[in-house]
């Protein structure tokens, strides 16, 4: 996961921080990069256009796929 990414979110989340809580606001922030860094670094991440992308192929695969089932419904009962 891009570390820029990471320390940008952890900013957010410190300005989520009430302001009575403002001196423990950077410790805060420090804590949050490292756990968004331990929780996100474990998963494999693909963008929306990445995913769009495979969405589309799966969808034309599936039509296919029913295509050709189609077919060979249509086929097999003139093999008997």
């Amino acid at each position: 996961m891009n570390d820029e990414f990471i320390s940008d979110l952890a900013r957010r989340l410190r300005k989520l921080v009430p302001p009575s809580a403002e001196g423990a606001a950077r410790d805060l922030e420090t804590n949050f990069r490292a756990l968004l860094q331990s929780a996100l670094g474990r998963g494999d991440y693909v963008t929306f256009e990445e995913f769009e992308a495979q969405k589309r192929v799966l969808e034309r695969t599936r039509r296919k796929v029913e295509a050709l089932e189609q077919a060979l419904a249509e086929i097999e009962p003139r093999r008997d």
